[in-house]
């Protein structure tokens, strides 16, 4: 299908994306995928939005150097401007030919530079490095690089030491420039000791305070922030400090007309089914981030891309109390609907009610059904499918110990009282946020059609409004 929502090359897929902002537009420059055809190494490709909901496809921006080249792979980077007005573009250098004595792939931080607005790229060859002494040769990648506040230029580099427990080494290696040409090893900018990585890191400021984001590459996989009111830190971690759950991978931000845009990709599963394996890669997605007053962040649906959904259809549901204190209790509406829609549900959650929640894509008598789970005694929420995964062809056959799609849950506050549900859905993806705050992204292969509906699990929830548009025809 045609994704006008979360975008997707034809026959390929979007991996990192590598935001960059200039004169008002934003240059989202990510890694080009193609499953097919292995040989063809790993470009840069490249959209431009003003918005992000409008988005214009550049197709490869940045070629792979090669087969032969160390730089046949272009991995993950980023794009900076220096006092002339060239553009130096950073990135990861890799070709699995190139293996060191351990017989791994080996990975070079690489330089780039254009001289004429972006539209041709001049490798610089000879300002490739790997890591200093002290770190491991196959990962050292993701260069982020940014002015400091003293007007030196800084790379961050996803990075391990090559000693210490093996699953806990992943650091954020640091350099230094006066003119992004010649780079000299710095301290470590941040050594936590639990992960084995943390790929795609970024800092930025945003008032009082300095954000840095990086990917989680561990027993999870999701992107974090962290906070610090300076740029050496220390950087602790907020209460909620995930962005999306597993699906939303690898994001970067930038700032757009003074707003924060996070971009990143919402994973495919093997075989297109919902209970396939995650894959690197998928369609790409943006939020937008709110600075709240303690200046932890709130992660929502851009409203350039709810204003694209103007028509509004007629849903008929029956809006009503929920009383199910001894049982589970559920309406669903009449009408299926599309299969891409912007929907926003106002609910009211009873006090010390158990579940309750909307289903979505749900059959005419509600026995299948993707479920958005709201908890408040354990503070979540989840994504779940009824019925679960068959095991086989007897009752007891369900994958019934497992109580949701495991790394599909979000923590929220979920108080007695008003809140708020919005998804955006598009073939099979679903982005859902939960006041203005919460993200869970997913994938929802296996039922592309049905009804919406509420349901309340011991307890008492009301809907008091819902509303369904569609991109107008």
């Amino acid at each position: 299908m045609k994704h006008e929502i979360f975008y997707r090359p034809e026959g390929a897929y979007v991996g990192d994306v590598i935001p960059f902002q200039e004169n008002g537009n934003v240059y989202l420059y990510y890694l080009l995928e193609n499953r097919k055809d292995k040989n063809s190494g790993t470009p840069w490709s490249l959209l431009t939005t003003n918005d992000y909901a409008h988005f214009q496809d550049y197709n490869i921006a940045f070629s792979s150097g090669g087969i032969e080249e160390i730089d046949f792979n272009c991995y993950t980077g980023s794009v900076v401007t220096d006092e002339k007005g060239n553009h130096h573009l950073f990135y990861t250098g890799n070709n699995p030919k190139m293996i060191d004595e351990n017989g791994k792939s080996q990975q070079f931080i690489m330089h780039a530079i254009s001289y004429d607005d972006m539209n041709s790229w001049h490798r610089k060859y000879n300002c490739t490095f790997g890591p200093g002494i002290g770190y491991e040769k196959y990962d050292w990648r993701d260069p982020f690089v940014f002015k400091d506040e003293n007007n030196v230029w800084r790379m961050l580099i996803t990075a391990r030491k090559n000693y210490g427990p093996e699953r806990r080494r992943g650091v954020i290696a640091q350099y230094k420039s006066n003119n992004l040409y010649d780079w000299e090893e710095s301290e470590i900018f941040w050594d936590p000791n639990r992960f084995v990585a943390m790929e795609c890191p970024e800092v930025f400021k945003w008032g009082d305070w300095w954000y840095l984001i990086y990917s989680e590459f561990t027993d999870k996989f999701t992107t974090r922030y962290r906070m610090s009111k300076g740029l050496d830190g220390p950087w602790f971690a907020p209460e909620k400090d995930t962005i999306d759950g597993r699906a939303f991978y690898a994001s970067k931000s930038t700032f757009l007309k003074g707003r924060r845009y996070f971009t990143g990709w919402i994973s495919t599963k093997t075989n297109e089914n919902d209970d396939g394996d995650w894959q690197w890669a998928g369609n790409i997605a943006t939020l937008e981030a709110k600075q709240k007053d303690d200046g932890t962040l709130a992660f929502s649906l851009p409203s350039s891309l709810k204003n694209k959904f103007k028509e509004e259809l007629p849903i008929s549901i029956e809006k009503k109390v929920l009383n199910s204190w001894d049982s589970y209790k559920y309406i669903l509406s009449k009408e299926e609907i599309p299969n891409t829609a912007y929907i926003k549900a106002n609910i009211n959650i009873g006090k010390n009610t158990k579940e309750c929640g909307l289903l979505l894509r749900a059959s005419e008598d509600g026995n299948e059904n993707y479920a958005i789970r709201l908890e408040p005694n354990q503070s979540r929420m989840v994504f779940d499918r009824w019925p679960r995964k068959q095991t086989g062809n007897e009752q007891w056959q369900v994958s019934g110990d497992v109580p949701f799609y495991l790394e599909l849950e979000r923590p929220c506050n979920l108080q007695e009282g008003a809140h708020k549900i919005e998804i955006l859905l598009e073939g099979s993806i679903a982005m859902i946020i939960l006041d203005d705050e919460i993200s869970l992204s997913t994938r929802v292969y296996n039922r592309q059609t049905g009804r919406i509906g509420y349901f309340s699990n011991d307890g008492k929830m009301t809907l008091t409004n819902l509303e369904v548009k569609t991109l107008k025809q």
